[in-house]
């Protein structure tokens, strides 16, 4: 088993990695003396899968278990799944002694999260992310939101898991078109941070166990020096401020999350080339890698791009986008709306 341990004052949390951690669960979760009910959110798909064997890890422990679940998709990060979550655990009596538990993707992962941060003014809050991209990305670093009508994640709040129990076992039932989402997340990884990681994954030289570990240290640092996302950790939004304009645009269906990062890291890397700030060709290597891995490269779709000014980076007339300098180094950089609305044409 990994363990990478997040140092945030006064929130600090282990991420464990490894088979067979959803057996113990409910040991985990008591050891953090959380031992009153846990309410957890799931979806449709993972339910079925793994909901029994979280249930039965709890009751072990000594906590009761509380199984809530919504659709699965982006839809269900509504403020109607919300309602619909609040009004379930409040008519059960969920009081602070309680822990609130995501298992599921980012979407999952997502909602509850904001559902702890939100109800009674803060619940403990741990994430068991069941997929590849939730494993990668967003299950570290207490990011945690729904959905608007203008934007996606434009209402959220931060709020830190006590804990993140990443079992591999669950990746074995991940859809191939899912798993391929995360390593969206893992080529971003290495492509704003680390080029031997980027390389073993061009290469497909790598152990997924410690590829996954070696990127929850890349989010942990990012985390660590900036929390609150004002600074350095936006350079995890590479790739995520066009790839949700792409998303939006598809309705949420024609590309899934991951999809959408994919081709939000092309066009941002073409957009560093034309501006002189990144270096030529590495637009090329993202392209080659990211088909390899069986994402797209190109939307087939007409996209406008002036959904950006509603991104949450933006400041004023500005907007900070996150460009490479080559693979294993990005640069945030300020740019005016207009001038990169101009060259986006």
């Amino acid at each position: 088993m990994n363990r990478v341990s997040v140092l945030l004052p006064g929130s600090a949390y282990d991420i464990l990695i490894g088979p067979g951690l959803l057996r113990s669960a409910g040991s985990s979760i008591r050891e953090l003396l959380l031992c009153g009910k846990a309410f957890t959110v799931t979806d449709g798909n993972v339910g079925p899968l793994y909901g029994e064997a979280l249930r039965e890890s709890l009751l072990e422990a000594g906590i009761e278990p509380v199984l809530l679940t919504v659709p699965p998709g982006e839809g269900s990060k509504s403020e109607a799944v919300l309602s619909r979550l609040y009004t379930s655990m409040l008519a059960a009596k969920i009081s602070r002694r309680d822990v609130v538990i995501a298992l599921g993707g980012g979407v999952v992962g997502d909602l509850a999260g904001y559902v702890a941060a939100t109800l009674l003014r803060g619940l403990p809050f741990v994430q068991i992310p069941t997929t590849l991209l939730a494993q990668v990305d967003s299950s570290v670093g207490g990011k945690t939101a729904i959905n608007h009508q203008l934007g996606k994640n434009l209402i959220g709040a931060f709020h830190q898991p006590r804990l993140v129990l990443t079992d591999t076992d669950t990746l074995k039932t991940l859809p191939p078109r899912e798993f391929a989402c995360g390593m969206a997340e893992i080529v971003k990884h290495g492509a704003i941070a680390d080029a031997e990681l980027f390389s073993q994954i061009r290469d497909g030289q790598y152990d997924l166990e410690t590829v996954i570990g070696r990127n929850c240290e890349i989010k942990r640092t990012f985390v660590e020096e900036d929390e609150r996302d004002t600074g350095g950790r936006m350079t995890l939004n590479f790739g995520h401020t066009f790839g949700h304009v792409i998303e939006a645009q598809g309705g949420f269906s024609r590309y899934n999350h991951g999809e959408a990062v994919a081709l939000g890291m092309v066009v941002a890397a073409e957009l560093g080339e034309r501006l002189g700030i990144t270096k030529t060709g590495t637009s090329q290597e993202l392209c080659a890698v990211l088909t390899k891995l069986g994402l797209p490269v190109r939307t087939g779709m007409t996209v406008d791009y002036t959904g950006i000014i509603t991104d949450k980076k933006r400041m004023g007339g500005t907007l900070t986008l996150v460009l490479l300098k080559r693979i294993g180094e990005a640069v945030l950089c300020p740019i005016e709306v207009d001038r990169l609305t101009e060259v986006l044409r």
